[in-house]
């Protein structure tokens, strides 16, 4: 594949998760009747069920990262070069803030908001530590044992980690910008992101370096 193939299935695919994850949470919320846990259920299902058929799709184009970490991973790696990375990384920002557009644009609300959901604490902050951790852990030794449960496994642990961490698991910077760009249900403040950004960094990064401890090394896959 082309790089520009490539960016297009980063950027297309990343967008349609974004429209998942927004979308879902303004009808959850609106269905719930004030209900929050049935809001989230709804918003976690959605996530986990559409990242499955995104990694799938997009896998073959581009190893369908929808994430500046993956991405950074897989350079890290030697998986994927510094060019394509920060190729895929400007996919993935520009398409995730088209997807939060076309959710707004589908439900009928403004097209430019900013969220007033603040996520200060620092237990929010290690939650995106450990969700980001936990991503990048399932992903890295799928990618060693079992290539093809990566859609599945990756959708899992997403859709569990809505439940068992205090951020609902982001794991993803790009997401949690464009989140700050929505302010319904599955919003973020713009106050609360660096927060969130720098402990998803983390994360990514105690997970590639206990994956190649782990292993002696780095992880011998074939590149993308």
């Amino acid at each position: 594949m082309t790089l520009s193939r490539a960016a297009a299935a980063e950027a297309i695919g990343t967008a349609l998760l974004l429209a998942v994850v927004v979308g879902s949470g303004i009808m959850g919320e609106r269905l719930a009747q004030g209900n929050a846990a049935v809001a989230l259920l709804a918003n976690s299902i959605a996530t986990g069920a559409g990242l499955y058929a995104l990694i799938v799709i997009f896998g073959p184009v581009s190893g369908a990262h929808f994430n500046p970490v993956v991405s950074a991973v897989s350079i890290w790696d030697g998986r994927l070069s510094i060019r394509h990375g920060v190729v895929y990384v400007l996919a993935q920002i520009s398409g995730a803030v088209a997807g939060v557009t076309a959710a707004h644009v589908m439900f009928g609300l403004p097209i430019v908001q900013f969220s007033a959901h603040l996520r200060p604490t620092l237990g929010e902050g290690l939650g995106e530590v450990v969700a980001t951790f936990g991503l990048v852990l399932v992903i890295l030794l799928a990618l060693k044992f079992r290539v093809e449960a990566i859609p599945m496994a990756v959708a899992a642990f997403i859709t569990s980690a809505y439940w068992f961490t205090s951020s609902t698991s982001f794991a993803n910077p790009a997401v949690t910008l464009a989140r700050a760009m929505t302010d319904t249900f599955a919003g973020i403040s713009p106050h609360s992101v660096p927060l969130f950004v720098v402990g998803q960094l983390m994360g990514g990064a105690l997970a590639t370096l206990f994956v190649h401890w782990l292993f002696g090394g780095k992880i011998a896959t074939p590149p993308e």
